[in-house]
C-alpha cells in the first residue's frame, strides 16, 4: 500500500497541465483503485439486508426462556414461543394466498396479537399495514382501499367498525380484504363465521422457511400520518430504517438488556416507535396495555416492574392530574420516553416529582418517530426543577442513525444561527426517513424539496447545538404583522393552576388580521374561572399582543396518540368571525 502511494506521490509531481497528462491522471485514478479493491467482494458472507426480523430470530436462540410477553393473567410467553407463533402466523398468511409485497392490515389496541403480526407480516414478505383504532368505518374503507390490503386482522371490540368499512367497500363494488378476528380473551370462542386469529395460527406450520426481504429497501409498514392537519397519507417504512431507528430509540432511551416495557404509546403509531422491533433486539419484556389509564398503568407498574415505558404528552398529563387514589407507589424509578407533541415544562416537573424520569424526543411518522432527543448533560443536574424543565422540554440533538437535522430557512435552505432566536424549518435526512409517501409522487417530491425532508415544524436552535420547537408552520399567528408562537401561549396557560389542557389556535380579525384564540380544559373544581381572568393572567406573563383574545373553555379534539386536531380548532375560530367586527358591533348597540 506505502508503494502505491509513493508512486501516486511521483506522479503528481511530474504531471503537467496538459490533456495528455490529464488523460494519464484519469488512467492512473482508475488503475489505482483496481489495485486497491483486489480482492474485496461483497456476497452472502458479508453482507444481508437489514431488517429487524433477525431481533426475533436472534431472541429465540439468546432470551428463549425470557418472557417475552404478558397481558392480563392469561397471557405469557417466552420469546423461544413468541418466535414459533410468528412462523406459524406467517406460514397462515402464505397459505392464505399472501405474496410479496401485499398489504396486512391490523386495526386493534395494544394486545400480543399486535406484536405478533409486527414479525410475522414482514416474515411472509408481505407489508402491515396497522390502523389507529380511533378512526370510523368511513375512514377504514378509505385507507383500505388506498392501501389495497388483503386481509384485515380485527380486535373483537372493533368489529362493528371493521365490517362496516367492508360494507361500504362492496357497495363501491370494491374486493373486501379477508377478516381475522382477534378475540377479546385468549383462546375464548366465537359466534362469528369468519377466520379468528388463533385457529388461523394454529393452521400454520413452525417449520416455515422465512422469506427474507430481497433487499433492505423492500417496504415492511405503512403507517398512515394522524391527520391533525389534513387528510392521512400512507408512510411507507422500508426494512433498512426500521432497523436502524429501532437501535436508535432503544438507545435513546437509555434501555439495557431485557428491560420491561410498558406498551402505552400504540403500537399503530409508527410502528409503536418502532420499539414493538426493538424489544426483540434487547430480549425484553412486553406488558400489553388494552386500554390507558393512570390506575392502569401505575398497576401493571408495580404488578410487573416495569422499567421503561413511552408516552406522549397527553398521558403523562393524565398521570399527573390522576386522583391519588389512582396511583400506587413506584418500586423504582421507571424511564419515560415521550414525544408526539411539544411537551409543557409544567407537565415534565409534575412527572418528574411522581418519580419518573424523562426524556423528551421529537420526532414525525415520517422519520420512524424520534429523530431528535433532548440529550440530558449530568451539570444539569444541580440547576432548580423550572430550569430543569425548561431544558428537558427542548426538542434537543439529533438520534444516533440520523444522519442529519438542521433548522434552515424553508426557501433559502440556508442554515439560521444557533442563537436561540432565528425561527426555522426543521429538516432531516438520513437512513431513518420514509421512503415516501403511498400513491402520491407528488406530495413525496414536495416533502423532499432540495434533498431533504421539510417537516412542517419552526424552530429556533440554541447556541448549545439542542433545537427547540416553536410552532408548526400552518399554526403560527400573524397579528399586525408580528409572529405569535402558539407553543409559547400554550406554555403559559399551562402553567395556570386552573388549566389541565390549552391549545390555540388563529382567530380572524379584521383589523389585525388575527388573533390568538385560546381553547381551554379546566380542571375539577375550578368551573368558575372566567375568559376574562385567564386573559388576565396572560397578559400578566406574555407581551400584550400574544395574550389571547378569545377564551373558549371544552375538551379539546385528540388524536388516539394524544395530538390536538388543530384543524378542527380552527374551524371553530374561523366560525366566529372577526373579533374586531363582533367588538365594534357591541359598541355601535351601547
Amino acid at each position: 500500500m506505502n508503494k502505491l502511494f509513493k508512486v501516486s506521490l511521483r506522479f503528481f509531481n511530474g504531471l503537467n497541465r496538459t490533456n495528455h497528462g490529464l488523460r494519464h491522471l484519469s488512467q492512473f485514478a482508475a488503475d489505482f483503485e483496481t489495485r486497491l479493491l483486489e480482492g474485496v467482494v461483497t456476497n452472502s458472507a458479508n453482507y444481508v439486508p437489514l431488517t429487524p426480523i433477525s431481533f426475533l430470530e436472534r431472541a429465540a436462540d439468546v432470551y428463549r426462556d425470557r418472557t417475552s410477553v404478558v397481558f392480563g393473567s392469561s397471557v405469557k410467553y417466552t420469546w423461544e414461543e413468541t418466535h414459533s407463533r410468528c412462523l406459524k402466523l406467517a406460514s397462515a398468511l402464505v397459505q392464505l394466498g399472501i405474496s410479496r409485497g401485499d398489504v396486512v392490515a391490523a386495526l386493534a389496541p395494544n394486545v400480543p396479537a399486535m406484536q405478533e403480526l409486527h414479525f410475522a407480516v414482514p416474515m411472509a414478505e408481505a407489508v402491515l399495514c396497522t390502523l389507529n383504532t380511533r378512526l370510523d368505518s368511513s375512514m377504514v374503507a378509505n385507507l383500505l382501499k388506498h392501501s389495497e390490503a388483503k386481509i384485515i386482522f380485527v380486535d373483537q371490540q372493533l368489529l362493528q367498525v371493521a365490517q362496516q368499512a367492508l360494507t361500504l367497500l362492496s357497495k363501491d363494488k370494491i374486493k373486501t380484504p379477508i377478516l381475522v378476528l382477534i378475540p377479546e380473551y385468549e383462546n375464548s370462542s366465537s359466534t362469528y363465521d369468519i377466520h379468528t386469529y388463533e385457529n388461523l395460527l394454529s393452521s400454520g406450520s413452525s417449520n416455515f422457511t422465512i422469506r427474507w426481504p430481497k433487499s433492505e429497501f423492500d417496504p415492511i409498514s405503512i403507517n398512515y400520518t394522524s391527520g391533525t392537519m389534513s387528510s392521512p397519507k400512507g408512510v411507507v417504512y422500508n426494512h433498512r430504517g426500521a432497523y436502524l431507528n429501532s437501535i436508535a430509540t432503544f438507545l435513546s432511551h437509555g434501555m439495557g438488556s431485557m428491560p420491561t416495557y410498558l406498551w402505552t404509546v400504540p403500537m399503530f403509531h409508527c410502528n409503536g416507535w418502532c420499539m414493538v422491533w426493538g424489544m426483540a433486539a434487547l430480549g425484553g419484556t412486553n406488558v400489553c396495555l388494552r386500554n390507558v389509564s393512570a390506575k392502569d398503568i401505575f398497576q401493571n407498574i408495580s404488578l410487573y416492574k416495569v422499567n421503561h415505558m413511552s408516552a406522549a404528552p397527553t398521558v403523562l398529563n393524565m398521570m399527573a392530574n390522576c386522583p391519588p387514589n389512582d396511583r400506587k407507589p413506584l418500586p423504582h424509578k421507571v424511564e419515560i420516553f415521550t414525544g408526539g407533541s411539544p411537551a409543557p415544562p409544567q407537565i415534565l416537573s409534575k412527572i418528574e416529582e411522581l418519580g419518573f424520569g424523562v426524556t423528551h424526543a421529537y420526532g414525525l411518522t415520517e422519520t420512524y418517530s424520534a429523530a431528535t432527543s433532548c440529550l440530558w448533560k449530568p451539570e444539569w443536574d444541580s440547576l432548580p426543577l423550572e430550569e430543569r424543565a425548561a431544558l428537558k422540554s427542548r426538542q434537543g440533538v439529533q438520534v444516533l442513525c440520523v444522519e442529519k437535522v438542521e433548522v434552515r430557512d424553508p426557501e433559502t435552505m440556508e442554515k439560521v444561527p444557533a442563537d436561540g432566536k432565528s425561527i426555522g424549518e426543521i429538516v432531516c435526512r438520513g437512513n431513518t426517513v420514509m421512503s415516501g409517501y403511498l400513491k402520491d409522487a407528488k406530495a413525496t417530491e414536495e416533502a423532499f424539496k432540495g434533498g431533504w425532508f421539510h417537516s412542517g415544524d419552526l424552530a429556533v436552535k440554541h447556541p448549545d447545538g439542542y433545537i427547540e420547537i416553536k410552532d408548526r408552520l400552518k399554526d403560527i399567528i400573524i397579528s399586525g404583522g408580528e409572529n405569535i408562537s402558539t407553543l409559547e401561549v400554550e406554555r403559559v396557560l399551562y402553567s395556570h393552576p386552573a388549566v389541565v389542557e390549552a391549545a390555540v389556535v388563529a382567530r380572524p380579525d379584521d383589523r389585525w388580521g388575527q388573533t390568538p384564540c385560546a381553547f381551554i380544559t379546566l380542571k375539577e373544581g375550578f368551573d368558575e374561572i372566567t375568559e376574562e381572568q385567564i386573559i388576565n393572567f396572560c397578559r400578566d406573563h406574555l407581551p400584550r399582543y400574544m395574550a389571547p383574545r378569545t377564551v373558549l373553555f371544552e375538551d379539546l379534539p385528540k388524536t388516539s396518540t394524544g395530538k390536538v386536531q388543530k384543524f378542527i380548532l380552527r374551524e371553530k375560530a374561523k366560525a366566529l368571525g372577526s373579533l374586531f367586527s363582533t367588538e365594534k358591533r357591541s359598541a355601535a348597540s351601547c
